[in-house]
């Protein structure tokens, strides 16, 4: 069996990669460049993705397509419409590659969406599931349940067998972001105002992300469906710094501070996103997919936080 990975030589995409070829697949690499396209994998150069991309080479014997390529948060937004140039790529350029695969002979497109689909935070005790009524709230998340209504469209059209994904954020060792600015925050024992933050929010590992997406890839059962993985533990901010910190060696010092502040000091430095995102609920129900295709996560919790931890420090020393 022949997978096509978009997105190769991205955080995630190395990792799947890996493990296919591990599982003896083979991988055609669908990349801008090839830098840091895994040993094994076979290269097809595309530039820049969109509706007039021709993916005929890159598909040429593929039985599987995992779509990960996308434009993703932009921390500092510079264009004027950011909706149309997420919904050029995540979009309109996922529309010519399914079309594209129904017209190679592919059977098989897992696209890997996002929890924003479902919306921006939970509440006590209700988490979010494959069932829910989407409720996209920034342009990304828009773009991506736009792009899964297309993704519908074509399967029932065509027959192509479509695997939604929809992961909360993901960690593992190489995560950039705002993961590993709390890593880079733990390190120089910068004191954080989180002791009174007890939210939970669910996680998905590398290793298991990259699990699952084999999985619905290959499993018989997956096709039409829509899954929502996580790690199965979920964790408050306040907690999570605490075990990164027993993992990078580096006590976390954290204190007090009213949630109230913290979200108006998010509102006058411009990072109330951020902020929502420490402090708020965001809960994920992955029962579909154990149910349906059998699939435990094959890491813990605090298995995925030591390898994120050991890759931390490793590319620091």
């Amino acid at each position: 069996m022949k997978f096509l990975i978009t997105g190769a030589n991205g955080f995630v995409g190395k990792a799947l990669s890996v493990e296919l070829l591990r599982q003896g697949y083979a991988v055609a690499a669908a990349v801008r460049s090839a830098e840091g396209v895994v040993e094994g994998a076979s290269v097809q150069l595309l530039g820049s993705i969109d509706k007039d991309t021709d993916w005929t080479e890159a598909l040429l014997g593929v039985d599987v397509v995992i779509h990960l390529a996308a434009r993703v948060h932009v921390m500092r937004e510079d264009t004027a419409d950011p909706l149309q140039e997420f919904r050029r790529i995540n979009v309109a350029a996922t529309e010519q590659l399914a079309r594209s695969a129904v017209l190679s002979g592919v059977k098989r497109l897992v696209y890997v969406s996002s929890i924003k689909v479902n919306g921006e935070a939970t509440i006590a005790e209700k988490h979010f599931t494959a069932d829910d009524e989407p409720s996209p709230q920034d342009p990304y998340g828009v773009s991506k349940y736009e792009a899964e209504q297309v993704l519908h469209k074509i399967a029932k059209e065509t027959g192509l067998e479509v695997v939604i994904v929809r992961p909360p954020l993901v960690y593992g060792a190489g995560v950039k972001g705002n993961f590993a600015q709390m890593m880079a925050v733990i390190s120089k024992g910068i004191p954080l105002p989180f002791a009174s933050v007890h939210n939970q929010r669910s996680l998905v590992y590398l290793g298991n992300l990259v699990d699952a997406l084999i999985i619905c890839g290959t499993h018989p059962k997956a096709g039409g469906q829509t899954y929502l993985i996580s790690d199965g533990e979920d964790v408050s901010t306040s907690e999570l710094l605490r075990r990164l910190g027993v993992e990078m060696g580096c006590p976390t010092h954290l204190f007090y501070c009213p949630t109230t502040l913290l979200k108006v000091a998010g509102y006058l430095s411009g990072k109330s996103n951020q902020i929502e995102r420490l402090l708020g609920m965001l809960q994920v129900d992955s029962g579909k997919i154990r149910r349906e295709l059998n699939w435990t996560p094959l890491y813990t919790l605090q298995q995925g936080l030591q390898a994120t931890a050991a890759g931390y420090q490793n590319k620091i020393l």
